[in-house]
């Protein structure tokens, strides 16, 4: 039997749905048991219980507690969690919330420790300085595993809430068009360039970027939303749009990155709940859907689109093809595959690109 702790990804939502699929998943084997330390939580806490101590203190200058701070408080009680539970692994998600000196304190008691990097490549120079940290490393993009002496593991979804099968339809909003994401810039820039006129799309998540009479704010309906929501919001959807980011960071300068390869859970999901969906290139898109999943070129999005809301028997042919071609990309697979590393551990191919 495997002992595991798992280690939330500390986001409340994103990278949070690869945290549940994981744990659910883990969870559903026999072969491991696993203890679960929520991170999202004790963030708020340990943020509210540092500022309390701090003015109790008399609100010093010299010791306002940090960013830092507060995710070493949040942190750091996995060192005890996995020390109590004499675990195998401690197995991170994403990492971007843990304190890298918890990674050192569980080195030093001989713990082992395993990562998984979701914010490949965008974050690659940050997720490098962890993955030296840690006993084995994965990444979710396949051009940045090389790069970060990491193994690959694509993204993947979950059977039991990503599926076809509708769910109180009547109180989710029906549109042409939509997209469930952050509004990067060359995102914006891709949809501003699209005339909808009689188009009805819905975008959803953090889009503040856009000025205050930016065009796109018309079509502008929630902030972010759940995973369950998001779910609803493609079953009920003529087209999901999935677009990739090449932003680095979030705001409207910055670097970008050009190259990416793989897929995001966004196109698992899209497929797997059996809507048709059109994306921006990426390759692993292409070995995956061919052509179930139509991409287009820059700056004509808007013919790709305007071309298959006319011609529905295509759209239904596609999303059958597509849902399953994704079929086996299930989070009991991914799980499966991050299981037997850990037991091959001893192959030394395995550490850190060694």
């Amino acid at each position: 039997m495997l002992r595991i702790l798992l280690v939330g990804a500390g986001a409340s939502f994103s990278t949070r749905d690869v945290e549940d699929g994981y744990l659910a998943a883990l969870r559903a084997r026999s072969d491991v048991q696993v203890h679960y330390y929520a991170l999202e939580p004790r963030l708020g806490l340990a943020r509210d219980w540092l500022h309390k101590l701090w003015r109790a203190r008399g609100k010093p200058p010299d010791q306002r507690p940090s960013w830092p701070d507060t995710i070493y408080r949040a942190s750091v009680e996995a060192f005890e969690m996995a020390l109590r539970y004499d675990v195998d692994w401690v197995f991170v998600i994403s990492g971007m919330y843990f304190h890298p000196d918890v990674l050192e304190l569980l080195h030093r008691a001989r713990l082992r420790t395993c990562v998984l990097l979701t914010e490949s490549p965008y974050e690659d120079a940050a997720q490098a300085r962890l993955a030296a940290l840690v006993d084995v490393v994965w990444t979710t993009e396949r051009t940045s595993a090389q790069p970060l002496g990491a193994g690959y593991v694509r993204h993947a979804y979950d059977p039991l809430r990503h599926h076809p099968d509708a769910l109180d339809f009547e109180k989710t909003p029906a549109h042409d068009v939509v997209f469930v994401g952050t509004g990067f810039q060359e995102r914006i820039a891709e949809l501003a360039a699209v005339d909808w006129t009689g188009i009805d799309l819905g975008l959803y998540g953090n889009w503040s970027l856009l000025g205050s009479r930016h065009p796109l704010r018309n079509y502008l309906r929630s902030g972010p939303v759940s995973n369950d929501v998001a779910v609803q919001l493609y079953r009920r959807a003529r087209i999901g749009l999935n677009l990739y980011r090449t932003s680095q960071t979030y705001g409207r300068a910055g670097e970008h990155v050009a190259g990416a390869q793989s897929l995001n859970p966004r196109a698992y999901e899209l497929a797997a709940c059996g809507v048709f969906q059109v994306s921006d290139y990426r390759a692993e898109s292409d070995e995956t859907f061919g052509d179930s999943v139509p991409t287009f070129t820059p700056g004509h999005l808007e013919d790709t689109l305007r071309a298959y809301l006319l011609d529905s028997p295509a759209r239904r042919y596609a999303a059958r093809q597509a849902r399953e071609k994704v079929a086996p990309h299930t989070f009991a697979a991914r799980a499966a595959q991050l299981v037997a590393d850990l037991d091959a551990y001893d192959d030394r191919s395995l550490r850190k690109g060694a």
